[in-house]
């Protein structure tokens, strides 16, 4: 697969979709850099890493030639890919925080941003956005943060990571290809981060509330079972997971 290394660049997922809109692109192209200056997350957020030290790319995936009913498979396995080759490294107790942030021990370490490309109301491509930290040490003003070296206590080569990375990502977008979504929801399922655990949530409006996370809805909406044994659907935009 074309591997395409820069020194630095604002945002490897608008690297690689303006790439889409020059040129024909193939399956599995990887952009990845040593210092993103304009690293994007979820909701808008700010991505920041230390240069040279974390992991820091974005993969074309075609799909193109499959019918993808429900997006939210994209990011789940996404998110599983991640989490295989994790356990791969003895990474320990690895979770999944809805929609697809990859924590361990309850510390982020890696963050997931998907952009899909829609023509004729159809997705055809995703460009795959993913920061995963891994030699870096220090993450001032971010608590909930971790890296794999702190974790394990061992300096990783990136390369190696990435390599790992990518052939679990061809894995699981198999599985996805052959359409066994039912599996890939359990298993997406069997990693949610606080599942089936009393949980403090905040919704748009600013409002705490107290809820156990349950499963997720094909659609990739979160299901919360809430007071007199009801379950409510939440959006992305909905919601916030409090811990």
């Amino acid at each position: 697969m074309p591997i395409i290394k820069l020194d630095a660049i604002d945002s490897t997922n608008r690297y690689l979709r303006k790439l889409t809109n020059e040129e024909v692109v193939k399956d599995y192209t990887t952009v990845v850099t040593k210092h993103q200056t304009n690293g994007r997350g979820q909701m808008g957020t700010i991505w920041n890493s230390e240069s040279s030290k974390n992991l820091t790319f974005s993969v074309f995936k075609d799909v193109s030639k499959q019918h993808i009913e429900y997006p939210f498979y994209i990011s789940i396995a996404t998110s599983l890919a991640l989490i295989k080759s994790l356990q791969s490294f003895s990474i320990p107790k690895l979770s999944v925080k809805w929609p697809n942030d990859i924590l361990s021990e309850d510390k982020k370490i890696c963050g997931i941003l998907i952009e899909n490309v829609i023509k004729q109301s159809h997705i055809t491509a995703s460009i795959i956005g993913i920061g995963l930290n891994i030699n870096q040490t220090q993450f001032e003003g971010l608590p909930k943060a971790s890296s794999l070296k702190l974790l394990s206590g061992r300096t990783f080569y990136l390369d190696e990571v990435l390599d790992v990375v990518l052939k679990n990502l061809k894995y699981y977008f198999n599985i996805l290809k052959s359409q066994d979504y039912s599996n890939l929801k359990r298993e997406y399922e069997m990693y949610l981060f606080r599942k089936n655990k009393p949980s403090t949530f905040k919704d748009a409006e600013g409002c705490v509330f107290s809820g156990f996370i349950k499963n997720v809805s094909v659609s990739g909406n979160l299901r919360v079972l809430l007071e007199d044994e009801i379950i409510k659907e939440y959006d992305l935009k909905d919601i916030t997971l409090l811990y």
